[in-house]
């Protein structure tokens, strides 16, 4: 059976006076990685996205261990297992705490639901498995926020309906789909067997190491090799120095300065 070796992990959260919403973990058989979805507007529960995104980061691993349930199971498991830890949180919220979740097996199956990518050297060349579906959303509305500079009133201010827009996509057909408290949105994931020869790189990575591609420092082969080469926190420290040399994203509009960033990077061996 095929195992992950070589592996690597880097994490930093967008700021410094805010704990990271990124969640990861990787083991020989499972790679693992959460991007909890920032809060903007009430959540109806107390706990809070890192919290969120941690248990279920933890509860994915638990599920993972039974090698009978797929990928698409695993997640069920989860979800629903993280729902029964705050019964006593709204979880009928529109807000409730969500995350992107990307998970990778060694013999190429994966799951993706949330804006988490997977990059891979397979036998087809480079692979990315990206979902775009919550970029679909809301569309004039972040048009609108992308008009201003980080950190003016008028930005924040437009950025209240843009996920208000967001949130009513969420979980509904021809909307897009996260992993919140209702297991069904598994159902909805990108699932699919990647071509993975031995010694094949991958990275797993969230959207804010992700920027990397997104500003043009790298195209996604270029940064599956720096990141293997080099490390995932050479990427990091990459798009750490383009956020600071654009800090108001005037030529990188965006929503956020910096974003929580996290990359898991490993080589598949036979």
């Amino acid at each position: 059976m095929p195992n992950f070796n070589n592996l690597q992990y880097a994490s930093e959260p967008g700021s410094p006076t805010s704990p990271s919403e990124d969640w990861a973990q990787a083991t020989a058989d499972l790679i693992v990685v959460l991007d909890g979805a920032t809060a903007r507007t009430e959540t109806g529960c107390s706990h809070g996205i890192s919290w969120y995104a941690e248990h279920l980061g933890k509860s994915l691993l638990l599920a993972a261990a039974d090698t009978t349930l797929s990928l698409v199971g695993v997640a069920k498991s989860a979800i629903s297992r993280v729902a029964c830890l705050h019964p006593e949180c709204d979880l009928t919220h529109p807000g409730t705490p969500s995350a992107g979740i990307a998970m990778l097996r060694p013999d190429g199956r994966y799951f993706v639901l949330g804006d988490v990518a997977i990059v891979a050297e397979s036998t087809d060349g480079i692979a990315v498995i990206v979902d775009e579906r919550v970029s679909q959303t809301g569309v004039a509305e972040r048009a609108e926020v992308d008009h201003y500079l980080i950190g003016t009133p008028e930005k924040a201010a437009a950025l209240l309906p843009m996920k208000r827009a967001e949130l009513a996509a969420r979980n509904i057909p021809g909307g897009y789909w996260i992993a919140a408290a209702d297991p069904a949105a598994a159902d909805h994931a990108l699932v699919g067997h990647l071509g993975l020869d031995d010694g094949a790189p991958v990275a797993v990575l969230t959207d804010g190491a992700a920027r990397a591609e997104v500003f043009g420092l790298l195209d996604w082969a270029g940064l599956l090799d720096l990141a293997v080469a080099a490390g995932p926190l050479e990427l990091i420290q990459r798009v750490r120095a383009a956020e600071n040399s654009d800090p108001l994203g005037a030529k990188w509009p965006r929503n956020k300065a910096s974003d929580d960033a996290t990359m898991v990077t490993a080589s598949v061996a036979s």
